[in-house]
């Protein structure tokens, strides 16, 4: 280790529980104390004053109560743990938090009157790699009411601290599953009755699987969206799984060179398209 005060002033961030990881942000940690869904090790909060001191008080009772050790650390130590990123005064180690199991899932139209079922919207997303679009992502689905998110596990960004923070704590509450066979499941829904849609940024994209405007879609039975990685968009195996293809019509011609939306706010856009059909009733 050494004598020197640099060595010592990075013990906190490296004596961790072995397979820890660590949370930073309010949202995150306050959420995955309040849910305990995943083993927690330490709550490290920022010693000084400031704007944050209640909620930090607040999140070391919390912390208390659950039995969690809760260290007073100057700021330079939190951020040596979350390595720089934005901690509001507050990290917390924590064993990683995995993908579900599609074989653990309970199936909601099994136990729900045929109207809910009929109500029900599964996100599906493959090959997202970018962990601030997949926070991003969890945001918006959980916001807008989609019912479950289903990941590829293949070529996927995983469940990180940093998207815990990029979905101002969603991951924290929302279970997430994933799949290495996306096609599979997606076949497997399709023969039990289920709508699956994709997206194209570019209508035209897909032969053979029809492409509508998101206003022109009616939503009459459960229905799976499926979006693509930020790159490629859909892979053509999972294109061919889907009844229909969905497009955001743009608001003006596009100059050449600029041809998409975001994924997490085009995946934002089609289901708030999709969910308000919600509120109209069956």
């Amino acid at each position: 280790a050494g004598k020197g005060k640099g060595p010592q002033r990075k013990a906190l961030s490296l004596e961790r529980t072995k397979g820890s990881e660590i949370l930073f942000g309010v949202a995150p940690c306050w959420l995955a104390l309040a849910q305990a869904r995943r083993a927690l090790f330490r709550l490290f909060l920022k010693q000084s004053g400031g704007p944050g001191r209640p909620v930090r008080a607040e999140l070391a009772l919390q912390a208390a109560a659950l039995g969690l050790p809760v260290l007073h650390v100057p700021g330079r130590e939190l951020e040596l743990l979350c390595r720089g990123r934005p901690h509001q005064g507050v990290c917390l180690e924590a064993a990683p938090l995995p993908f579900r199991s599609l074989r653990d899932a309970e199936e909601p139209q099994l136990r729900d009157g045929q109207s809910r079922s009929r109500q029900l919207l599964w996100l599906v997303l493959e090959h997202i790699q970018d962990p601030m679009n997949l926070g991003a992502l969890l945001r918006s689905a959980y916001f807008l009411g989609v019912d479950r998110v289903v990941a590829s596990l293949s070529n996927s960004c995983p469940l990180t601290p940093i998207v815990s923070k990029a979905s101002a704590g969603v991951m924290e509450v929302l279970d997430v599953y994933g799949t290495d066979d996306l096609q599979g499941f997606l076949k497997a829904k399709s023969a039990e009755g289920w709508e699956v849609v994709g997206t194209v940024s570019r209508p035209g994209d897909v032969e053979g699987v029809p492409v509508i405007s998101c206003s022109e879609f009616r939503w009459d039975k459960p229905v799976i969206v499926a979006i693509g990685s930020e790159g490629e968009g859909l892979s053509l195996e999972t294109q061919l799984q889907c009844q229909r293809m969905l497009a955001i019509p743009p608001g003006r011609a596009l100059h050449p060179g600029i041809d998409s939306l975001n994924v997490s706010v085009a995946a934002g856009i089609l289901l708030h398209s999709i969910c308000s059909q919600r509120r109209n009733g069956d």
